[in-house]
């Protein structure tokens, strides 16, 4: 094991947004300086950094300089792979160049979970117009999805024949898809695991998530899942992170299909997830400080949940179209409700605003009054 990073070293994030804010005070409180590198002058993570650096992620003079931090993570996956490689010859990485690249890609991704032994929905790759051949029909119906850059729902068009998916890939632009056969979907879970290496793992219990448009809306923890099916969840995270060398907190989406509850891995974030938000309020200690703990090779800490919770995503939806706030009175007011607000400047239809946390005595009774919460936020 590598020698520990102590406060007050200097770290360093590559983003400033809600994620790289949320680790910003997460590290300052455990007594870490952070620097974050992010064009944005109005990120998020700005506000709370000792020193922000506006300038593009692939600015040569900011990565020199952040190559003096003693460490550096990511808050995003899409940030310039080559760039953490680079780092890494200056300082401490993690997750590493390798696998954010993986996570980048999806039909890299997707081969490396079955190289890990772990099943995938059945799919293609179609990089060029020939790759959509008859036997495509056996993927029908399925979704087409870009290999790179797809976040939220974007990317992914719904098809049904050979002609739908020829159309889908044309109209995103002929770059790199896959083909995702429909499955039995019953549910959708993630796992946030914490690895500094194969002796030190841990994870977060799993999270059943409810989206909306593409967007996650809910996540409701634990999940109300049969505790063998959670259990085997975990298993899945660890053995994908081992599969990896991940060293960081890695996120794993899941899908429950079918009758008999199969589990299927659907894609990875080197990150913190939005469906781990509620280890802020509800966990012996959250994803952030994780993150913090696990890039200055300090083993990670106790994961337990200490209540059933359920977290709500806040979109620039419930914002007036004049722009005036929503009625945070009744998120304020409620004694087990949690709010989180991102410090973003401008309100707009499915963006990300915030989110709150319920918490509760079962985890029907969060998911309840977080809908209702929920509700009660947009003005009339």
């Amino acid at each position: 094991m590598s020698l520990p990073i102590l406060p007050p070293a200097m770290l360093g994030i590559l983003g400033g947004g809600q994620l790289g804010s949320m680790f910003t005070v997460a590290a300052k409180t455990m007594g870490y300086r952070v620097t974050v590198l992010d064009p944005d002058p109005n990120a998020p993570a700005a506000r709370f950094a000792d020193r922000h650096l506006c300038a593009p992620f692939d600015d040569a003079a900011a990565l020199e300089e952040m190559a003096q931090c003693a460490a550096v993570t990511t808050e995003f996956e899409n940030v310039n792979a080559q760039a953490m490689r680079d780092l890494a010859r200056h300082t401490r990485v993690s997750p590493s160049g390798e696998c954010v690249a993986v996570a980048q890609n999806r039909i890299l991704e997707k081969a490396r979970i079955r190289a890990a032994g772990l099943q995938t929905a059945p799919y293609q790759a179609i990089e060029r117009s020939e790759d959509i051949q008859a036997a495509c029909n056996d993927l029908l119906p399925g979704i087409v999805k870009t290999a790179t850059l797809g976040y939220d729902g974007k990317g992914q068009i719904p098809v049904k024949t050979l002609q739908d998916v020829q159309a889908a890939f044309e109209r995103l632009g002929g770059v790199p898809c896959v083909l995702e056969k429909r499955v039995d979907l019953r549910s959708e879970i993630s796992v946030i695991v914490c690895r500094l290496d194969a002796q030190h793992i841990a994870t977060f219990d799993p999270a059943e998530n409810h989206h909306e448009n593409g967007i996650l809306a809910y996540s409701i923890v634990p999940a109300r899942l049969p505790e063998d099916l959670r259990n085997r969840a975990r298993e899945i995270a660890v053995r994908l992170a081992e599969e990896l060398d991940y060293v960081g907190v890695l996120a794993v989406e899941m899908f429950v299909v079918g009758d008999q509850q199969e589990l299927l891995v659907n894609e990875i974030a080197p990150r913190p997830h939005n469906s781990g938000h509620h280890t802020i309020n509800a966990c012996l200690s959250d994803q952030f400080q994780q993150q913090v703990r696990l890039m200055c090779a300090l083993p990670p800490a106790a994961t337990a949940l200490l209540s059933p919770c359920c977290m709500g995503n806040i979109l620039g939806d419930v914002w007036g179209d004049d722009g005036s706030e929503p009625d945070w009175q009744p998120l304020q007011n409620h004694p087990y409700s949690h709010l989180h607000q991102y410090g973003k400047t401008a309100a707009r239809k499915g963006r990300k605003m915030g989110h709150f946390t319920v918490l509760a005595d079962n985890a029907d009774s969060a998911y309840q009054t977080a809908r209702r919460l929920h509700a009660l936020l947009k003005k009339d």
